[in-house]
């Protein structure tokens, strides 16, 4: 009898035993996807987010080998050739023929460095490195003005990519600077809820019916007074030093709200609970458990950030108190070519150029914005 009861067991046990071997086969197969790949494959599917893309590293990548391509000086003057209309008849150049002065047309002697300085402006190291591996590839062969020249005879197509150089960093830096202001007040206020909270907002209420263009304008021009500026200047911070922190000083409100609104819809979640009863401070919970969890909104923040404080740097330095001549950016070379049209005649590429290259890379970051935020939102994770 207990032979006879004990065979079924047995088998039944086998059976059972083979189901889950069968089971645990299937789940080696099944791969998972993590966030990250899957808004990745899903970023993939939109065709004007991945344009967007691949034109931002584009220029990304041209602004920052900018020191290494065959360019001309964006600083050297020949008034000859002012104003010159663009034209491909002359592809290649003699670099040294456009040359300002003597000083300037040494410039691949022995004396190179203070000479880049005179030719280029102050550069660091890096760019440094890459302007003397320019000279030992092209030597003193330059691409032809084919974007023409400005009123002084400067090259416009060199212009334009030292200007991305400041643009493409100004739009980032001052994004950034944002993001920790905004991220952090943001996260502190809906974390700590109560009267902090409507403190902190209140505080947030007021600085939004403050006209913030008076403001930076106003501290630009204070900061610009002399003594002021010499004093910056001997602790190594120049205008653009300040213009970054400026400007990303007053784009921080609206990633705070944002910020506010989902730390308050996250902070009774059972991964918040969970952390609070093993002991996690304040402080770590919200910068370690909250903030992680806001990377997707971040990130779309950022790429629709930069386009608003590239514009807006624009903006200030088409007023005359963004970037500084003799450097240049975007926003300097279109506020040059409008003081420069008149009725008479149009130097149309003196303004069509910057304004182009602006224009494109504002609509690459908004798109890429776009395609990031449907990427990001698990909501349309199945459409």
């Amino acid at each position: 009898m207990p032979e006879s009861s004990s065979l079924p067991s047995s088998i039944e046990s086998s059976d059972e035993l083979r189901r889950y071997e069968h089971l645990l086969e299937e789940a080696r197969r099944v791969k998972g996807v993590s966030l990250g790949r899957d808004a990745w494959r899903r970023l993939r599917r939109s065709p004007s987010a991945m344009l967007s893309l691949s034109v931002l590293v584009v220029m990304t990548l041209l602004a920052f080998f900018t020191p290494l391509l065959p360019l001309q000086s964006p600083r050297a003057v020949d008034t000859s050739r002012n104003f010159q209309a663009p034209t491909i008849n002359h592809l290649w150049v003699n670099h040294l023929d456009l040359a300002a002065d003597d000083a300037d047309a040494k410039i691949w002697n022995e004396q190179l460095r203070r000479e880049v300085d005179l030719k280029y402006g102050s550069v660091n190291r890096l760019t440094w490195l890459l302007t003397r591996v320019r000279v030992a590839i092209f030597g003193e062969k330059a691409i032809g003005s084919i974007c023409g020249t400005d009123e002084l005879g400067r090259d416009l197509m060199a212009r334009l990519f030292w200007g991305a150089r400041i643009s493409l960093v100004v739009g980032l830096v001052a994004t950034l600077v944002s993001l920790v202001i905004g991220v952090s007040y943001g996260a502190i206020s809906g974390y700590l809820g109560g009267r902090v909270d409507n403190i902190m907002m209140r505080l947030v209420d007021v600085l939004y019916s403050i006209p913030f263009i008076f403001i930076v304008i106003f501290l630009i021009t204070v900061l610009s007074e002399d003594s002021i500026k010499g004093w910056l200047l001997d602790h190594g911070i120049d205008r653009i030093t300040i213009f970054f922190f400026v400007v990303g000083a007053i784009y921080w409100l609206t990633m705070a709200r944002v910020v506010r609104g989902q730390v308050i819809s996250l902070k009774q979640e059972q991964f918040v609970e969970a952390a609070r009863t093993l002991g996690a401070s304040r402080t770590r919970i919200i910068f370690l458990h909250l903030v992680p969890n806001l990377f997707s909104v971040i990130i779309v923040y950022l790429t629709l950030t930069i386009p608003r404080v590239m514009l807006f740097e624009a903006f200030l330095s088409f007023l005359g108190l963004g970037v500084e001549p003799p450097d240049v950016s975007w926003g300097l070379l279109a506020n040059e070519g409008l003081k420069v049209i008149t009725p008479v005649k149009i130097y149309w590429w003196l303004v069509v150029y910057p304004g182009l290259a602006l224009g494109v890379t504002l609509f690459a970051l908004n798109f890429l914005g776009d395609g990031l935020r449907d990427a990001l939102d698990p909501r349309l994770k199945n459409r």
